[in-house]
């Protein structure tokens, strides 16, 4: 799999680009391993719906 990013960042350095590289799939891989349950979607869009509403509720009775 060709991961070259030097078209799509021509100011990178490809020792830039190498050492991004191995830092984002160290992170899939360290997200992959977490033994944690994951939050359901649904869970998630509940709460964030919320935070908005909060939010915007907050802002219109200036």
């Amino acid at each position: 799999m060709d991961t070259s990013f030097s078209s799509d960042f021509p100011a990178d350095s490809q020792e830039q680009v190498d050492s991004y590289d191995r830092w984002f799939r160290i992170q899939v891989q360290a997200a992959l391993d977490d033994g944690h349950p994951g939050i359901p979607h649904d869970q998630v869009m509940a709460e964030m719906r919320a935070l908005i509403d909060a939010k915007v509720a907050k802002h219109s009775v200036d």
